[in-house]
């Protein structure tokens, strides 16, 4: 693993296992040079990312940047390539696992897709309110939704940073939640709604640029404004990352 100021960095999926017997929840976010410029001026953010067990380094602009100031190679783990992760061992073992967010047509296809692919797990979705917060009273019924169904994997998909401040400031009243994970557009691309550009650009390391051309008006700002901005912040800052 890698310290990454005050992140922890994971580069192998291998260490995350869904614990059953473990009693406590395990969080599990992404982090890319967007979601750490939002961190840098959004408390709230920031705590929910210091305090994940495991940050996926989600952005090729963080391999870069350990690659450059501690010659480590890291390489980039998406939210997908999570989710298929943890799904694999859901369909091996069985087990059940909530998804929360998203539209109720993209929810509708992961049931169908997971129906198909993994009988023997037990699914249930929720497709929150389209706002900058959710409503403390929605926020009780899910939590009771979710509570009742006792996942031992819970998706979030609210775009961050609403997402991850959402599983932080409520973590300690899930219960029965084994993995807890904010894994963004990864429910798009599970249902099919959406593509993550050819397979020669994720090895080529030029999904950001696929994206750019699928998304153009979401994904400019984290392009163009975003990643200059971490890259001189942590050209200024880079004694604080650390191999661990």
């Amino acid at each position: 693993m890698t310290r990454f100021f005050n992140y922890v960095l994971i580069d192998n999926l291998s260490e995350i296992k869904i614990d059953t017997q473990n009693e406590t929840m395990t969080i599990v976010n992404c982090l890319n040079p967007h979601s750490f410029v939002v961190a840098l001026k959004d408390e709230r953010m920031r705590n929910a990312l210091e305090m994940s067990d495991y940050l996926l380094p989600d952005g090729v602009g963080i391999g870069m940047v350990v690659r450059w100031y501690e010659k480590k190679r890291i390489d980039k783990i998406a939210g997908y390539d999570f989710h298929s992760f943890i799904l694999e061992q859901l369909k091996l073992h069985g087990g059940k696992v909530y998804y929360m967010g998203s539209s109720e047509k993209v929810l509708k296809k992961i049931e169908e897709r997971l129906s198909k692919e993994a009988p023997n797990v037990k699914v249930r979705t929720h497709s929150p309110s389209y706002c900058n917060e959710l409503p403390e009273e929605e926020s009780r019924k899910i939590i009771d939704d979710i509570n009742e169904f006792s996942p031992d994997v819970l998706y979030i998909s609210m775009t961050a940073p609403k997402q991850e401040k959402w599983l932080q400031r409520y973590r300690n009243e899930l219960k029965g939640v084994k993995l807890a994970s904010s894994i963004g557009a990864a429910f798009e691309y599970y249902a099919g709604t959406k593509t993550r550009g050819p397979r020669w650009m994720i090895k080529m390391k030029m999904e950001w640029l696929a994206r750019l051309f699928m998304e153009p008006t979401k994904v400019w700002r984290r392009t163009f404004i975003s990643t200059p901005k971490f890259l001189l912040w942590t050209a200024k800052h880079h004694k604080k990352i650390e191999v661990v």
